[in-house]
């Protein structure tokens, strides 16, 4: 049986751990001392690494952990990863038949312009272009290019769990009830993400359905959003995309 465990690093990383009873897959490793000390720990056998994109906090640790064991590292086929010996993109299918699961890649540029994200029908690892209520700032790519790979996300079942690569969600809320203050699923995520914050407690994963209900980003077709980034601009915005690209050039100075 799969379980998929967060193994939190630096600041506000995680590093997720796809696992089963001896073998596991992780995902995004930029520090490979708590994963082998997990892995020793839950006596397990690393057999695949998985990359979003090649920045540094989700890369680092890819050598230091291949020195322990000689697993594949999977990544994005457009972007410079160490040690990347499955180039991917969209629509590749991943085997990882140690733990009877196979994963299928979706290009999501706009973090960073090869970043891709890892979905299996039922799990989405998007790395670092969704977060909880929010979304990657713009680095390399387009808002074009990001609009599309969020609404990539928004066309998946409304239960896929979203397994994000940052614990944002509280400042992410924040944000989010200003452009959406009459929003009553927001402010019930707010609700339960100060607790489980206040226990020290992940607030991820969250679900596609709870995205599309509470993040701005994913809601950039909707009344109460474009309202709030008109005003808050002071000029018409009528194309959603401008919209999100607005609303992203919001976020980065609040």
């Amino acid at each position: 049986m799969i379980s998929v465990i967060p193994i939190p690093v630096f600041n506000d990383n995680y590093i997720w751990v796809i696992r089963n009873e001896r073998h596991a897959a992780v995902v995004d490793p930029g520090h490979a001392a708590p994963v082998l000390s997990y892995l020793q720990q839950q006596e397990l056998q690393l057999t695949a690494i998985l990359v979003t994109h090649h920045h540094h906090d989700h890369t680092d640790g890819i050598p230091a952990l291949l020195q322990q064991f000689p697993a594949p590292v999977y990544g994005p086929k457009n972007e410079l990863v160490p040690d990347l010996s499955v180039r991917l993109g969209e629509g590749d299918p991943v085997y990882l038949d140690e733990l009877a699961l196979t994963l299928s890649v979706l290009d999501t540029p706009g973090h960073t312009s090869g970043h891709i994200s890892y979905y299996d029908g039922s799990r989405l690892f998007c790395g670092d272009t969704m977060f909880a209520c929010g979304c990657g700032r713009l680095f390399e790519g387009t808002p074009q290019q990001m609009y599309a790979s969020l609404q990539k996300f928004c066309k998946l079942p409304d239960q896929t769990l979203v397994y994000c690569a940052h614990e944002y969600t509280r400042s992410n809320i924040i944000f989010a009830r200003i452009v959406e203050p009459g929003n009553q699923a927001l402010a019930e995520r707010e609700l339960v993400t100060a607790r489980l914050r206040h226990h020290h407690l992940p607030t991820l994963p969250s679900t596609i359905q709870e995205e599309r209900a509470t993040n701005p980003f994913l809601r950039c077709d909707q009344s109460a959003v474009r309202k709030s980034v008109c005003q808050h601009f002071n000029q018409l915005f009528l194309d959603n995309t401008d919209v999100f690209s607005a609303l992203r050039e919001w976020k980065n100075t609040f």
